[in-house]
């Protein structure tokens, strides 16, 4: 999916997603934060994926995704997280993944801000 296209997506979806792009988030249960680069109106992964979940703590797919350039203590990677396990990150610390100069501005306040803008 091109940036416009997710760009788009988010833009429908702004009355139902809770977080943004570029906002700066934390997993409620797992020590990992990163930066929303896309989101996804409800679950749209692979069933394979979604079935690795223990059930016991499985979220609902009807839910918005978000699809993140995570980091933890050791790596950089992609995660994908429902709504429900996500909360704001609110260390003003920057994140360091190396794909966020492709996608974002420089971090500005908690956020980064789109390298384009639609008019």
């Amino acid at each position: 999916m091109t940036r416009l296209a997710s760009l788009w997506k988010y833009l429908m979806l702004k009355t139902h997603a809770k977080y943004h792009l570029g906002q700066i988030v934390r997993h409620r249960k797992f020590p990992f934060r990163g930066v929303i680069f896309d989101v996804d109106p409800e679950f749209m992964n692979t069933e394979e994926w979604y079935n690795a979940i223990p059930e016991d703590v499985r979220p609902s797919k009807e839910q918005p995704y978000y699809h993140l350039l995570a980091e933890n203590e050791v790596s950089y990677y992609v995660a994908y997280v429902s709504e429900q396990n996500l909360v704001i990150d609110d260390s003003g610390e920057p994140v360091g993944h190396p794909d966020i100069p492709d996608l974002f501005g420089p971090f500005d306040g908690g956020t980064y801000p789109l390298h384009f803008h639609m008019n």
